[in-house]
């Protein structure tokens, strides 16, 4: 019996679940689908990538000749790729995020830069901000960062981290991405690594090159972060702060009023006094508090002796002095060190050591006893 070959538009609804890995969308919604033919068992078709040089292309390559070689009476697939023209870029940028010029009120809403709202800071926002702050350096709060950026993506959310400390950046290293942001007609695509899409002034300046800015400088690039990049409403967005109370958490709270705060500490008692200063500055600059999270709590010896090299109880007792959940204790183990070293989340490589655990509760906490009572709703209007 012989196959009937599919016509070009099955071609074309075949590979409409077809995503690009970076946007997240349909290839054929993008209008990435050009020139299908069917002719005998064989198709032909082109994709036409957003940039040159599309590091992702290998993937996209993968993903087409799947859908289209599983359609029945495909024997072949002749595959080749094209690029986007700049008007062509402009449209779908236009698309995806909307013109930097648009009306009050609208997704892109009221003017920051260039005229581009920051999204997260409407009223109908769905994404949950967690600003993860420190009182000092060295507690380790970026690698909670980045790990419980990855316990929440690992529960089935859509999640991202802006490298807000732009002194001290850290979290690509961290989440192991190597490539920069792919930039659409001035609009960055932020990399992926684990479920987790980050953006981090480490993508525009070397290891070794110190970032000497204040103020004015310093306000731009955060707003730049939040408003150039594609972030396409996550269900997460966690912000990994500088120590300290300096600029940089204050124009967070400018830019994000509506952001939960989560203090990291160690258990020493110097550090937990330190770490109130962040918490009380919250209370401010109106940001709501919800919990602390206790880094380096113990290490356990092979003998299975809990050995507290940085003291007991600061955590609980900041928690306390608070009024506000004691999230995790967040033991001292080899492999959450190492795996920052190395690109490879402990959380990700190793779900079932000790630190993995711990995290995995504050995640399941965070979702669930922290969650907001009260939800948003685009579609509400008050004329």
């Amino acid at each position: 019996m012989l196959s009937t070959m599919p016509t070009p538009e099955q071609v074309i609804e075949a590979l409409r679940p077809v995503e690009d890995p970076e946007l997240h969308r349909s290839i054929v919604e993008l209008d990435m689908v050009r020139d299908v033919v069917v002719a005998d068992s064989t198709v032909s078709l082109q994709i036409a990538l957003t940039v040159a040089g599309c590091p992702l292309r290998a993937e996209i390559d993968r993903r087409v000749r799947e859908a289209v070689v599983a359609l029945d009476g495909v024997h072949d697939l002749e595959l080749g790729f094209t690029v986007m023209t700049d008007a062509e870029r402009e449209a779908l940028r236009r698309k995806l995020h909307g013109d930097p010029g648009a009306t009050a009120g609208t997704h892109q809403g009221h003017g920051h830069a260039e005229g581009r709202a920051i999204p997260f800071a409407e009223a109908g926002s769905t994404t949950r901000v967690l600003l993860i702050a420190s009182g000092k350096g060295g507690v380790g709060k970026s690698s909670v960062t980045t790990n419980l950026a990855v316990a929440l993506a690992r529960r089935g959310s859509s999640v991202a981290v802006v490298d807000a400390d732009v002194w001290g950046f850290s979290i690509p290293r961290m989440l192991g991405v190597e490539r920069p942001p792919v930039v659409i007609d001035e609009m960055l695509i932020p990399p992926e690594s684990y479920g987790v899409r980050c953006i981090s002034m480490g993508f525009f300046a070397g290891e070794d090159q110190p970032v000497i800015w204040r103020g004015p400088m310093l306000h731009k690039a955060l707003e730049q972060f939040l408003t150039d990049v594609f972030w396409d409403d996550p269900d997460y967005l966690l912000v990994d702060l500088p120590p300290g109370t300096g600029d940089v958490t204050i124009s967070m709270s400018q830019y994000l009023p509506r952001s939960e705060l989560y203090v990291v500490t160690t258990p020493q008692p110097a550090a937990q006094r330190v770490a109130q200063r962040v918490a009380f500055m919250a209370e401010k600059v109106n940001l709501s508090l919800k919990g602390v999270i206790e880094n380096m709590s113990w290490f356990t010896g092979d003998d299975g002796t809990r050995y507290e090299l940085f003291g007991a109880g600061g955590g609980a007792e900041l928690a306390e002095r608070l009024e506000v959940p004691l999230l995790g204790q967040v033991p001292l183990v080899v492999p959450l060190r190492e795996g920052a070293d190395a690109g490879r989340p402990v959380v990700a490589v190793d779900p079932d050591n000790e630190a993995s655990v711990v995290f995995g509760r504050i995640a399941e906490r965070i979702a669930t006893e922290l969650a907001p009572t009260r939800r948003t709703h685009r579609e509400l209007k008050i004329l």
